[in-house]
């Protein structure tokens, strides 16, 4: 008798000894594609690229008009002059072909720099909810198998969506 107690008592101070664990794990694709400041930078640059395409066209418009013009008078003159102005448009041109260049790569920069302060505003974000709300772990689901499978009940990629919006518009 004293032996049952005893193991039952070992079995109960071990059992009361183990800390539960909260693990949970999140869709990374889904949380950062379903981002709101994410999805408003994307469309923020999709408009900068467009307001840029646009300026591109402009200039290149432009910079035709002023070459059929040049061809148009060329018959009229020497050929030192054509040389000099063939000369004078292809610096023009190459100017403006490393101008467009320069600001597209700009952009496309400050692009990458908002895009990776969003993402890691989610990890961040990620880091906290996980504290706050008792997680041990919480894992990222991507493509290169993280988390190959993981109970429906554990994905909290919908709760975590829900409040990081929540917490941004809180922001703004």
């Amino acid at each position: 008798m004293r032996k049952l107690v005893g193991l039952f008592s070992v079995a109960l101070i071990l059992a009361s000894c183990q800390e539960q664990q909260k693990i949970a794990f999140v869709n990374n694709g889904e949380v950062i594609n379903a981002y709101t400041e994410k999805i408003e930078i994307e469309a923020k640059y999709e408009k900068m690229d467009a307001d840029f395409q646009k300026r591109t066209d402009s200039i290149g418009q432009a910079f035709q008009t002023e070459a059929q013009d040049f061809q148009t008078k060329a018959a009229n003159m020497s050929q030192q002059e054509q040389q000099e102005q063939y000369q004078v448009l292809g610096q023009k041109q190459q100017r403006l072909q490393q101008q467009i260049q320069q600001e597209q790569q700009q952009l496309g920069q400050k692009f990458n720099v908002e895009i990776d302060s969003a993402m890691s505003h989610v990890k961040q974000f990620v880091t906290d909810y996980g504290k706050e709300n008792g997680y041990t772990f919480i894992l990222g689901k991507n493509e290169a198998g993280s988390v190959m499978y993981g109970e429906e009940a554990k994905d909290i990629s919908k709760e975590i969506i829900e409040a990081l919006n929540a917490d941004y518009k809180k922001a703004e």
